[in-house]
């Protein structure tokens, strides 16, 4: 089957996945659980002012030697806390585009890999339920695996990546149901 058969369901679905992630996130609004305020941020954001860190992705106490561990200094900052994963943005007000424009981009490249395996894997006029299993199973790796890495590696806490993986399943039902919709026949 010819790829560019598929581009109508790819460019569809991302558009679908698209506008259902915007119901979801203005509606809903289960997402707001995936953030806590400190409860003394001002003297927190005072004190990291004053340190004046670049943009990055800071992790506290720092130590990523493993041997470090044996340290007794470095053991005795971990006891007593904080442990934190802290990520710093440029100053400003966060621009919504940017961010809305790159979840497109996000939105096409897992349909556009969603359409190239499933046209080196089905046919034409291959039934629904077998289309929308795999086109769906395929998007939502690409929609949700990473949410388990973030919390594994990140600790990212375990509630957040299970709201994530609940937006995956939508978004990949969402794909392969377009997909389903849209598939070429012979």
């Amino acid at each position: 089957m010819p790829f560019g058969s598929l581009w109508l369901p790819g460019v569809v679905s991302a558009v679908a996945v698209f506008i259902v992630s915007s119901i979801t996130h203005m509606l809903l609004r289960y997402h707001k659980a995936d953030y806590k305020q400190l409860s003394d941020e001002d003297s927190v954001a005072q004190a990291l002012r004053k340190v004046g860190p670049a943009p990055g992705v800071y992790f506290i106490p720092y130590c990523m030697d493993p041997g470090q561990f044996k340290d007794p200094a470095i053991r005795k900052k971990f006891e007593d806390g904080p442990v934190a994963s802290l990520i710093i943005r440029t100053p400003g007000v966060p621009g919504m585009g940017k961010n809305l424009a790159q979840w497109f981009l996000l939105c096409l490249l897992v349909s556009f890999i969603t359409a190239y395996v499933a046209r080196h894997t089905l046919h034409f006029n291959t039934d629904g339920m077998t289309v929308l299993r795999i086109t769906s199973t395929i998007a939502f790796l690409g929609y949700g695996i990473g949410y388990l890495q973030d919390s594994i590696w990140k600790l990212i806490p375990w509630s957040n990546s299970l709201r994530g993986l609940l937006d995956a399943v939508l978004y990949a039902l969402t794909t392969g149901l377009v997909f389903c919709w849209l598939w070429p026949t012979a």
